[in-house]
């Protein structure tokens, strides 16, 4: 079947009211994707956390939900605008910390958002993308880039967006590895406040031998001081072609190696860790890097590298899509594209931190759904013949491989 984008809307909507959903997979589960540390483990965690994160917000300190102060930002705080102000960054909104970085830091993604829709219509060719604009009357706001009914990316999005707000103690663990250790100091019970900037990044085109690619570049805050990095890139495709993940692996080998060395096997790693999608015991894609919680070095260095990795996102993807967005395909291979992109939404909407984190914390909602595609398909108990190249490619999303 196939599901609109409306239709996943209200899905997800009703999701975002109620708990989010506890697996029921016992813990002593293994994955047999090599090169992964209990992926069924580390996300049934995640999502009592986020479990523990909504009870903390029906009862605080023995106070009545109502009587609390809110931990949303809201979902009716966002005020559309004609045109976002040169700076969504305020030096006296949000907790104490690095004003200068992250000033910076929105000015960078600022810069790669208009660089990279620009480059993305060029090899469309057709469609132009649409910009909306907010902010948000205790500081922050965004702006969306979207890009649809193009002639090669049925739907494309850049989502930028600078938030100030506040959430229990647990609901860290929503946004980050460590969760709750980033609200050290804090009484028990407290909210703890934060600021987060970011750029975010979904690209579905039409053709089957096209992979979806997605991105996320951020940094954030915490009340005290507290700062890390975090992102990654990854792509997703429907048919497998080795030379087209040497190249984008390749180029994000290249971009941390002039970083450091250790980077890119550890965040290659990582990403085949992260984008497990635990129910069906295989990947959402074919990886590339994830890092999260990074402030092991000087703040500048790592505002360096995330520059880097974010402005090599044209040179990784660009060339592949150039490549085969005139590739013929059969009805078939077109079928086997909406299964795949049914397993993107099902990642997104069970397991993505990002999502979830937005959901949790009153999001804009247009942006935080626009990763997922326009259609999708699932079918019962649906298994690839053997030898096809869909089968040749389910082989590597349960088996992690080098490139």
């Amino acid at each position: 079947m196939k599901l609109s984008s409306a239709l996943l809307f209200a899905i997800s909507a009703v999701t975002a009211k109620g708990f989010a959903p506890i697996a029921t997979v016992p813990t002593s589960r293994t994955s047999s994707l090599k090169g992964t540390a209990s992926p069924t483990v580390e996300k049934e965690s995640f999502q009592r956390s986020l479990l523990a994160a909504q009870l903390a917000n029906k009862k605080t300190n023995g106070k009545k939900a109502e009587d609390a102060p809110p931990v949303n930002i809201g979902w009716d705080s966002h005020k559309p605008v004609d045109k976002a102000p040169d700076s969504l960054v305020r030096p006296g909104d949000g907790p104490d910390g690095n004003y200068p970085m992250r000033a910076r830091f929105e000015q960078m993604i600022r810069e790669a958002q208009i660089s990279i829709t620009d480059a993305i219509e060029k090899i469309d060719g057709k469609a132009k993308f649409q910009e909306d604009s907010w902010i948000r009357a205790n500081g922050g706001g965004g702006m969306s880039r979207v890009l649809k009914d193009g002639a090669v990316f049925e739907k494309a999005g850049v989502n930028l967006s600078v938030v100030y707000g506040s959430m229990p103690q647990e609901a860290l663990q929503a946004a980050t590895e460590r969760g709750v250790d980033r609200a050290k100091g804090m009484a028990p019970g407290e909210r703890v406040p934060f600021f987060a900037c970011g750029l975010s990044c979904v690209m579905h085109p039409r053709n089957p031998h096209c992979p979806t690619m997605h991105f996320n570049y951020r940094y954030f805050e915490t009340d005290g001081g507290v700062w890390w990095f975090g992102g990654g890139t990854d792509i997703t495709p429907a048919y497998l072609n080795e030379d087209d993940m040497r190249h984008f692996h390749g180029t994000y080998k290249e971009v941390c190696d002039r970083h450091d060395p250790e980077f890119y096997p550890k965040f290659k790693a990582w990403a085949d860790k992260y984008f497990v999608i635990s129910h069906r015991n295989e990947t959402r894609g074919l990886g590339g890097i994830f890092f999260d919680d990074l402030n092991d070095r000087e703040p500048e260095k790592l505002f360096e590298f995330a520059k880097d990795a974010v402005n090599s996102v044209v040179p990784a993807y660009g060339p592949i899509i150039e490549a085969h967005k005139d590739d013929p395909f059969t009805e078939q291979q077109k079928q086997w594209q909406l299964m795949r992109r049914g397993r993107y939404v099902e990642f997104n909407l069970v397991y993505d931190r990002g999502t979830v984190f937005g959901l949790k914390t009153g999001g804009r909602i247009e942006s935080i759904l626009m990763s997922l595609p326009e259609t999708a398909r699932w079918e019962y108990d649906h298994h690839p013949e053997p030898g096809s190249p869909e089968a040749d490619i389910m082989d590597a999303f349960k088996h992690a491989r080098e490139w």
